[in-house]
């Protein structure tokens, strides 16, 4: 026999699904699984199950949508007050909203904001959504292994919930928010499944008109959810899945723009949170370059928000100690004095020619740096020693550059025997560091061939350049951190692949016109550049 309970417990679900506002089938299914309610007994743990279910569904923003802030100003204004710079995105976002302006709908693109930690990928999503006047949702990816956290259950288990998409959508109450995918680079797969292939029916626009969540059983439509995700490294993300998405690089900031980050945002903002007055801390240019330079090393902002805050609190603990305190002026000897002695020294680098010592360029997930390489040429056995924690692609430099060095050794006067009675010995210091990557391959050929023949290099030059046996200089990537990094050290002179030529119109102008870059296609062109006759 029924217990009243459940029958009117299941005429108000049927109420519910008369005004919910969806597609046909939804209601159909829902009007099926509601007659199976009636027919279990009230306490049953089947009727729980079919409970949750129906609930879930009603939640679910079927055809609830939200209307777009179609203002194009307002979007690049809300986008300019969160972040400095960042052109690129800035004006993709603008594009797309420009383009729904006209037709009225658009496939939602998927964007891949990839770039070093700290540069503010998670918060210009946010700022993306609160310019289109959007529902914002953040899914963490991280560590995810199991298809079914993307997926959902199948009802048959016990405890079977929704995957996170549809758990997001019911979150955001609208079938067009902003979801943010963060840190889909860091998603691992094991045995049950991979949940990376999961995300390719989420991820394309063709296929994700009818999403099928395993819980669910039914089709929901996130084509209009404009989904932005965000990587650190794009080496890790599948072919398939990195071809779905439209990337992005965030590259780090320069000098000159983390000052004035810290300018308009950090420092008002850590002024704020630590409970000062707007203008209680004053700090003038020189000495907030000061903080950038020996404080920080790192391609974001992370590092330097927290040096600044670690400035205000040291204030703030002085202000309760003396209430008197007056308004600070920041000088170079206070902030020795609150945050110890420098952390990065910037040594100049020797600019006297030198042979066997070459500087390198590299690019490292915080940013550029300039890498001396030394080679030493000793008589032995014609062995070939690499030391400095080098990858394998790096040593594989190496030794093509060596076998280049044979096959010329008579045009550089080098006796021909050279491989079978004299130990190379390639040193990169800091050998703690691990360093990989085919762009050293010029500098190590040059600093051996100079070590060989005994002319020097001059030390005002840095180079980057992958080699080939016939001595054919290919392009590499990172071009815009190495040569920022290069100016730092005060190099004035860079040789590049010819086929980085476009790269150097990234580099910001006032760089650009203080360096004399050569572009070569074949190491000969180095060797005229960069090697000296004999002392």
């Amino acid at each position: 026999e029924l217990d009243g309970g459940t029958i009117t417990e299941a005429e108000e679900y049927e109420a519910d699904v008369e005004k919910l506002d969806s597609p046909q089938y939804v209601k159909d299914k829902l009007k099926r699984e509601i007659k199976r309610l009636k027919s279990l007994a009230g306490n049953n743990a089947e009727a729980n199950v079919e409970r949750t279910y129906i609930e879930t569904c009603l939640e679910l923003p079927w055809n609830v949508s939200t209307e777009d802030n179609k203002d194009i100003d307002n979007a690049a204004k809300v986008l300019d007050s969160d972040h400095y710079g960042m052109k690129d995105i800035k004006e993709r976002i603008l594009e797309s909203l420009a383009v729904r302006n006209i037709t009225g709908s658009g496939k939602a693109p998927v964007i891949c904001l990839a770039g070093p930690p700290g540069v503010g990928k998670t918060s210009i999503a946010k700022s993306v959504a609160r310019s289109l006047g959007r529902h914002f949702v953040r899914i963490s990816l991280g560590g995810v292994r199991d298809e079914a956290e993307i997926r959902g259950h199948r009802r048959t288990y016990i405890g079977a919930i929704p995957g996170r998409i549809i758990n997001a959508m019911k979150e955001a109450k609208s079938k067009n928010p902003v979801i943010l995918l963060d840190e889909i680079d860091k998603m691992a797969s094991d045995f049950k499944g991979d949940p990376t292939s999961a995300m390719l029916e989420v991820l394309d626009p063709e296929q994700n008109k009818y999403f099928v969540d395993h819980y669910l059983e039914l089709p929901f439509d996130l084509s209009k959810v404009l989904f932005i995700t965000t990587a650190n490294d794009l080496r890790n993300i599948p072919r398939p899945l990195y071809d779905r998405m439209e990337v992005i690089d965030i590259e780090g900031y320069l000098e000159e723009e983390k000052l004035e980050i810290v300018k308009n945002f950090v420092l008002k903002k850590q002024l704020k949170e630590n409970g000062l007055s707007k203008d209680f801390i004053k700090m003038d240019d020189e000495v907030i370059k000061y903080v950038i330079n020996r404080y920080t090393r790192e391609a974001g902002v992370r590092q330097l928000e927290r040096t600044i805050g670690k400035l205000c609190r040291k204030v703030v603990k002085e202000m309760v100690e003396n209430p008197k305190l007056k308004p600070v002026t920041m000088t170079k000897e206070l902030v020795v004095k609150y945050l110890g002695k420098e952390k990065y020294r910037q040594e100049p680098l020797d600019m006297n020619p030198q042979v066997g010592l070459v500087n390198g360029l590299a690019w490292t997930a915080v940013g550029g740096v300039t890498l001396e390489i030394e080679v030493s040429v000793l008589p032995g056995k014609g062995q070939i020693v690499l030391t400095g924690m080098m990858g394998d692609v790096m040593k594989e430099s190496a030794r093509t550059g060596i076998s280049y060095i044979r096959s010329i050794a008579d045009k550089l006067d080098i006796e021909p025997e050279f491989y079978k009675n004299k130990d190379i010995h390639i040193h990169i210091p800091e050998g703690a560091t691990p360093k990989d990557g085919p762009s050293a391959g010029i500098t190590m050929t040059l600093a051996t061939i100079s070590a060989l023949t005994n002319r020097p290099v001059p030390g005002n030059i840095a180079m980057t350049g992958e080699i080939t046996l016939r001595g054919r200089v290919l392009a590499v990537g990172g071009v815009r951190e190495k040569v920022l990094a290069a100016y730092r050290m005060g190099i004035r002179k860079i040789i590049l692949p010819k086929e980085c030529e476009a790269d150097i119109e990234k580099i910001p102008e006032t760089v650009r016109n203080d360096i004399e870059f050569v572009l070569v296609d074949k190491m000969e062109e180095v060797l005229e550049v960069a090697l000296l006759e004999r002392m």
